[in-house]
């Protein structure tokens, strides 16, 4: 699994610098990432504000006020680490790829967890029938970097990162606020333009 085996006019803020501008270096997320991935963590805030923009278009600009921070661009606060540990976690997509997709989906609690994996830590989502399942690597003081596979449906055991760019998963892993946290996945390969996973500890 390339060592990812899972058990109006407006001043734009400036954009933190990322490890995607970095030389590539073995156990580093840029050094794992397959190229579609590094250009959906280069272009996560473009991704971001066309998501938004779609959504709004449709009708849907109330909701995404709503969420407040959640779907806020530059809300990531610094010490983005995510501890160890069970998660409540839940899923809003924005922006629609196709006609018939909502511009607006957001959807009830699920579970997560975060473990120690290999030097790293793990971020599996575990119930649902969409289910993120990777490894977080650092990046900068505002955000981790998360890489992974889709599991979907009844499916037991993930495929393996790399081996299929449909069930390949990029995003950044952010702190927005004390005890919560978001997993921003720009560009995925189904549906929306932008996925946001929530993240809260259970309990």
């Amino acid at each position: 699994m390339m060592g990812l085996t899972v058990s109006a006019c407006r001043t734009v803020p400036p954009v933190p610098p990322s490890a995607a501008d970095a030389p590539a270096e073995t156990g580093t997320w840029r050094g794992t990432a397959t190229t579609q991935d590094k250009e959906r963590i280069r272009g996560w805030y473009s991704s971001w504000q066309a998501a938004l923009a779609d959504a709004r278009a449709k009708g849907f600009g109330a909701d995404i006020d709503r969420e407040g921070v959640l779907l806020q661009p530059m809300a990531a606060l610094p010490n983005p680490h995510l501890p160890a540990g069970d998660y409540r976690c839940r899923t809003v997509k924005v922006g629609a790829q196709g006609r018939r997709d909502l511009a607006y989906i957001g959807y009830g609690w699920f579970r997560c967890r975060v473990a120690p994996e290999q030097g790293l830590s793990s971020l599996t989502k575990i119930s649902g029938s969409q289910r993120p399942v990777g490894l977080i690597f650092p990046d900068n003081l505002k955000r981790q970097i998360f890489l992974g596979t889709l599991e979907l449906g009844d499916e037991k055991m993930a495929v393996n990162y790399g081996s299929d760019r449909m069930r390949d998963m990029a995003g950044l892993i952010e702190r927005i606020g004390d005890n919560r946290w978001r997993l921003v996945l720009p560009a995925p390969a189904y549906e929306s333009l932008l996925d946001v996973i929530e993240l809260v500890p259970a309990g």
